[in-house]
């Protein structure tokens, strides 16, 4: 296993690489974190070839712009996905999507795909058990704005608190999590 030192030299090896257009680092990058990545839009939009169609969106996003990542901002692997977080709402939000949901057979409903197979992509990077460890108001702000898809305002909402109190316990948790990993 690799130190915390050795882990930030490969990945900043890996974004010098990204930078400079190099296509050994995209290939790095692909077989380092899709599985990861799919796992998240997988839980996310909920159907593999949904999932992806956007990995590869994804992919192409951050090809395009790791000009602006910042690694005093955080981690490459936050960036990241946060950038997949963002493509698979804004794939749930688009009329396309919403379309094709209701026009979908009724075998897809009864026989969809399981909750425990869509968590068990990202269980393998150790997140969700993670995120576990988290005080329980924080862990369900957490689940709903990064596993689930919500807005912050649709967190406070559906929560019954205010947007502030979904804001600081996101924050809180972002640092505990920080405080966890290092």
């Amino acid at each position: 296993m690799l130190t915390k030192e050795e882990n930030i030299a490969k990945e900043d090896n890996l974004v010098a690489l990204l930078k400079n257009k190099d296509r050994q680092g995209y290939n790095m990058l692909y077989d380092n974190y899709a599985p990861t990545l799919l796992g998240v839009l997988m839980k996310i939009v909920g159907e593999q070839e949904a999932a992806e169609d956007l990995l590869q969106d994804v992919f192409v996003k951050i090809w395009n712009n790791i000009g602006s990542y910042d690694p005093k901002k955080g981690r490459l692997y936050t960036w990241m996905l946060n950038i997949t977080r963002n493509t698979g709402i804004d794939k749930l939000r688009s009329k396309d999507f919403k379309k094709g949901e209701q026009n979908r057979p009724i075998d897809k409903y009864v026989n969809g795909i399981r909750e425990d197979s869509l968590t068990s992509k990202t269980d393998t990077i150790g997140l969700k058990k993670l995120v576990e460890q988290l005080k329980p108001d924080q862990y369900t702000v957490i689940d709903m704005l990064y596993f689930k898809g919500y807005s912050q305002s649709e967190t406070a909402e559906a929560l019954g608190i205010p947007l502030g109190t979904v804001k600081t316990r996101a924050r809180a948790a972002l640092l505990e999590l920080r405080t966890i990993v290092t």
